[in-house]
C-alpha cells in the first residue's frame, strides 16, 4: 500500500485545475494506486489527483461496491433531474453540507493504460464524479452552494482545528462561487 498525505482545504493545488493526462506508463499506474490505497485507508467515496498534490486529471472512486478511477474524464448530464443532500470531501475533514448536484451522470475517459471507459452514475455514484471532476477542475464542492448554504459552511471550516488562518477566504456577492485566495 502507498497511502499519501490528503491535501487540506487552503492549500493552491486544490484551486487549479489539473493536466490532462498524455502519458499511460507506470508512474500513472503508480499514482491510481496511492488514490485508491489512500481513499480505501480514509474510508472516502473518491480521491483526486490534486487531493494528493498531483496536478494530473485523475481520480479513484469507492461507491456502491463498485471501485475504480477515471483518467481524463468528460462528464454528460442524461436529464435535468437534480439531488439535494449531504456532500463532504477528504479535503475538509468532518464537514458535510447539503449540496445540489445533477441526479445521472455519464463519464466517459480512460483507465490506467489509456483503454476507453465509460461509466453510468446515478443517485451517490453520479455525486461522486461531479465532486470528483470539480476536483481536476479546481472546484471544492462548496463552490456548489447557494449564498446562505455558503456563508454557514465557510464559518464552519474556520472553526476546524485544521484551518489555515493564513488562508483568507471572501464569498463574493456577484456569483455562486466562493473566492478564496492566500494572503
Amino acid at each position: 500500500m502507498s497511502i499519501q498525505p490528503i491535501r487540506i482545504f487552503g492549500d493552491p493545488v486544490l484551486r487549479t485545475a489539473a493536466e490532462e493526462v498524455d502519458t499511460f506508463d507506470k508512474e500513472l499506474r503508480n499514482l491510481v494506486k496511492d488514490l485508491l490505497d489512500t481513499m480505501r485507508d480514509e474510508g472516502g467515496a473518491g480521491l483526486a489527483a490534486p487531493q494528493l498534490g498531483v496536478s494530473k486529471r485523475v481520480f479513484s472512486f469507492d461507491v456502491d461496491d463498485v471501485i475504480g478511477h477515471i483518467v481524463n474524464p468528460v462528464l454528460e448530464f442524461p436529464d435535468e433531474e437534480e439531488q439535494d443532500g449531504p456532500e463532504g470531501c477528504l479535503s475538509l475533514p468532518g464537514l458535510y453540507f447539503d449540496t445540489v448536484r445533477r441526479q445521472n451522470v455519464v463519464a466517459k475517459g480512460f483507465n490506467e493504460y489509456g483503454d476507453p471507459l465509460q461509466i453510468v452514475g446515478t443517485g451517490l455514484m453520479a455525486r461522486c464524479l461531479q465532486h470528483e471532476t470539480d476536483h481536476l477542475d479546481g472546484i471544492i464542492f462548496i463552490d456548489r452552494l447557494d449564498s446562505e448554504r455558503r456563508k454557514a459552511a465557510l464559518a464552519e471550516i474556520q472553526s476546524q482545528d485544521w484551518y489555515n488562518e493564513d488562508v483568507k477566504v471572501k464569498v463574493t456577492p456577484h456569483d455562486s462561487k466562493g473566492v478564496f485566495f492566500k494572503r
